[in-house]
């Protein structure tokens, strides 16, 4: 078989991984997701949420002020004295009409003062879940984006050596009415063709799913994903060393975050339990208004009277069966298991931190022998293609080097993606993952 021959089908093959197709960039797609995906939705309106807890929380340290209004209407009258000194009652209705405003204001609540500390600490909470929630939609849409790529990659790798070996095949079909091959090249070339036949169809599935997953996660069908260059060197990680990375994850890793001001929560929770053995004080102040009606009781005159009245009122426990000071035990334990908690879950993000960072180390080096084994099996397929020609190879060595030469293009282009997640893991573990990041792999796809 011409070398020759085979050129064209290279070319094609290239020019299909590269993606000269138009399609949608990496950024352009979160963008949609983040107005479409509910997991990410949700947190953003936890974080709602949360911002009006903190507004209930500092009401309770500010004034209140309540308005009250009573009317009644009676019936009854004072005992009369007869002529003969007898007493009778004489019986008339009368009627009241009150209104009452009040305020107080809070000037000594330890708890109340506790409780505003722990609802703006949940706020950085709620900001922290909602950071980590933006660089895990990037990391997912990054994820689905890449699955569809390496997809279509390995359908066009399948579909490029299934031409490949039909022409083997025809190849060998002539040679054998000539005379010049047995039949066993033939049907050789037939299996491989048939082989790569299911490959295909299996591949065409695993496509089908992949973007139907990317589809779902933007809310839009028929998304296309535009590919990597095939001139992106993939790097290592800058820095260097891997204590850099995780040192960065323990400063500014969401989860630790969240764990650590869960840690001052609980602290400040067993400031409440303790304030509560604590004595309060408030000033009260309050005015009534009363307007009798036909008189009361006792007289028929009517009657208009107000009442101001001005109070620091101060409230102490003393005795509740020792429930405030078991709750104080109850929350100190509380505390220290959030503190085990902070602890067990740096050395989790460090750890997977180090795994994040030697993976994308060896990605790299796997990048680079593969881009050697690709070039060899290059050789080796032009070899054993003359050598066949030649008659000092058997038609299954033409085979068998066809089909590790694509299968190194599929292992190599699938290599480049995960190189690209790795190092997108690996920012989101140490927290430092951004929009930005997404943008320098859209500089890397083809236009």
């Amino acid at each position: 078989m011409n070398l020759l021959r085979t050129l064209p089908l290279i070319a094609a093959m290239s020019l299909a991984f590269t993606g000269a197709a138009r399609g949608q960039s990496l950024v352009e797609l979160y963008d949609i997701a983040k107005g479409y995906d509910a997991s990410f939705k949700s947190v953003q309106i936890q974080a709602q949420a949360t911002r009006l807890k903190v507004d209930q929380a500092q009401a309770k340290l500010g004034p209140t002020a309540a308005l009250s209004a009573s009317a009644n209407v009676n019936n009854g009258g004072a005992l009369s004295p007869t002529p003969d000194n007898a007493l009778y009652p004489r019986s008339r209705n009368y009627s009241a009409q009150t209104g009452t405003v009040s305020a107080s204001q809070p000037i000594f609540r330890p708890g109340d003062k506790a409780e505003v500390s722990q609802a703006n600490l949940q706020l950085q909470v709620a900001d922290a879940q909602l950071q980590a929630a933006e660089q895990d939609l990037m990391v997912r849409l990054s994820q689905a984006y890449f699955d569809v790529l390496a997809s279509q990659d390995n359908l066009t790798f399948i579909q490029a050596q299934m031409k490949a070996v039909s022409e083997q095949l025809a190849f060998a079909k002539r040679n054998f009415e000539v005379g010049t091959a047995t039949i066993t090249d033939t049907r050789e070339a037939q299996a491989s063709y048939d082989l790569a036949m299911a490959q295909e169809i299996s591949a065409q599935n695993d496509l089908r799913v992949k973007k139907m997953a990317l589809d779902q996660l933007v809310g839009k069908s028929n998304i296309e994903p535009k590919s990597v260059s095939l001139t992106a060197v993939p790097k290592g990680p800058v820095p260097e060393i891997v204590e850099e990375w995780v040192t960065l994850s323990e400063q500014n890793n969401p989860s630790i975050k969240q764990y650590r001001i869960s840690s001052d929560v609980a602290r400040l929770e067993t400031n409440k339990a303790q304030a509560a053995l604590k004595p309060t004080v408030d000033l009260q102040l309050s005015y009534s208004l009363t307007n009798n009606t036909n008189g009361t009781i006792s007289s028929s005159i009517d009657t208009r009277y107000g009442v101001a009245t001005g109070a620091v009122v101060m409230s102490y426990p003393l005795f509740n069966g020792n429930a405030f000071s078991n709750r104080v035990r109850e929350t100190m334990a509380l505390t220290q298991k959030a503190e085990s908690d902070v602890d067990a879950i740096m050395r989790t993000v460090g750890q997977n931190t180090r795994s994040a960072f030697y993976g994308v180390v060896s990605g790299v080096s796997q990048v680079k022998a593969l881009q050697a084994a690709e070039d060899s099996s290059q050789v080796a397929l032009d070899a054993n293609k003359l050598g066949y020609s030649v008659g000092v190879r058997i038609n299954i060595n033409v085979l068998d080097s066809q089909s590790k030469l694509f299968d190194t293009k599929a292992k190599l282009a699938k290599a480049r993606y995960d190189v690209l997640m790795g190092h997108l893991k690996l920012r989101q573990l140490s927290g430092v993952l951004q929009l930005e990041d997404l943008q320098n792999i859209n500089n890397l796809l083809v236009p």
